[in-house]
This record gives structure tokens, sequence and C-alpha cells, in this order.
């Protein structure tokens, strides 16, 4: 399956690890990196009365690099998910069978980092970049601006 030049294809068995941390490096198995660019425009939940759960999946969603290949019919095919999800959540006999079918469906948009390790797609996301602070010094220029250094 292609998705905007991406080529996915699928792996059976288990979960690989991540490229950092595969030990046996002489199997060269290419990887896809998505650097996380920020949430992308998704269309509103639209449920009448969703789960709390649900809506705080949906709202993390577009914050998720994955959705920068998502089409429209990505989108609507994880409302019509979340709409059944929501359902399972307020039943008072919930349906394992029906999560898994859920669970499965939500994993073909490659939500979980499982299902995007079975393609070969890791994301990266860039860790913010926080200024040290020289403590010491500040409480220096405190004290002198105090008249007490």
């Amino acid at each position: 399956m292609t998705r905007k030049g991406v080529t996915l294809m699928g792996v059976s068995g288990p979960v690989g690890k991540r490229s950092d941390q595969r030990v046996r490096r002489n199997k060269n198995v290419p990887v896809d990196k998505i650097e996380a660019a920020g949430p992308v425009d998704a269309p509103e939940l639209g449920l009448t009365d969703p789960h709390p759960i649900v809506v705080d999946l949906y709202a993390a969603l577009p914050e998720s690099a994955e959705t920068q290949y998502w089409e429209p019919s990505d989108w609507q095919w994880a409302r019509v998910q979340c709409h059944f999800l929501s359902q399972l959540l307020w039943s008072r006999k919930p349906s394992a069978q029906m999560l898994q079918t859920i669970s499965s469906a939500m994993s073909d948009l490659l939500i979980t980092e499982g299902s995007r390790r079975r393609v070969r797609l890791e994301i990266e996301r860039s860790q913010s970049e926080g200024q040290l602070i020289d403590v010491a010094a500040l409480f220096r220029k405190q004290m002198e601006q105090a008249g007490t250094g």
C-alpha cells in the first residue's frame, strides 16, 4: 500500500524493535522515519454524547504524526470507529469481540506504536530544547540587586 509517496508494507509476526534498539544490524531493513510537524486539520468528532475517553482519543489524533498521511476518508473512518468505541464504553455489557474489531480497525490507521512498527514506520518527535539556567548565577544576581551580595 502506498500513501503520499510512502510505501507501507505489512509484516506478520511479533512487533519488531525500533531501529535504534536492534542488536543485529547486518540485516539492512529500510525504515521510513517521520518527523512530527505538528497538528493537522481534522473534522469535528460530531457524535451525540460521546464517552469522555473517546473525546480524548479523538482530540489526540491531530497531534499524532501519522495523521499527516491521512486522507479525508481516514478521518471519517476514525470517526466511525470512535462512534462504535463510544457505544462500547457506555455499554452495560461491553463486548470483547467488538473491542477487538475496533482495535483492529484503528490499527489500520497506524495509531499505535505496534501497528507503525509493523509497516516499518517510526515517529521521531523532536524534543523542545529547554534553556539551561545557572541557578547560582541567578541567585548571585538577585542578591546583588537586593544589596546583600
